[in-house]
């Protein structure tokens, strides 16, 4: 459990990078309520609020990352970021992405950044 983690908070420090590189400032990171977690918060370069959920796939994996945000993922996402938001009172225009992060043979990280992945 303890590398899954490790593992976790690497792909999200990367995801969190790449945002930045992009002109994002980081709002929060690993947000946590009884709904569940928000992996990344962020906003974009217009005022959007960015409600990143990080997915790490090692190098040979099956599947897209994003396979994993189901419709039940989708709706607690979409529950904490209602919760997120109402604690801040913040009515910016907000939308849900995925951050895909490939972790390579040689261990380094490539992100494949899904904007407005789901409604």
């Amino acid at each position: 459990m303890r590398d899954t983690k490790a593992a976790g908070d690497r792909g999200e420090a990367e995801a969190a990078r790449y945002l930045r590189q992009r002109g994002c400032a980081i709002l929060d990171t690993q947000w946590r309520c009884r709904l569940g977690e928000l992996d990344l918060v962020a906003r974009d370069r217009d005022g959007t609020v960015c409600f990143v959920e990080v997915k790490l796939r090692g190098a040979g994996s099956l599947g897209l990352p994003r396979e994993a945000v189901d419709r039940r993922k989708q709706e607690r996402l979409r529950k904490a970021a209602l919760l997120w938001l109402a604690e801040r009172d913040c009515a910016s225009p907000a939308r849900f992405d995925v951050a895909e992060v490939y972790e390579d043979r040689d261990g380094r990280l490539r992100v494949v950044y899904l904007e407005d992945a789901f409604q």
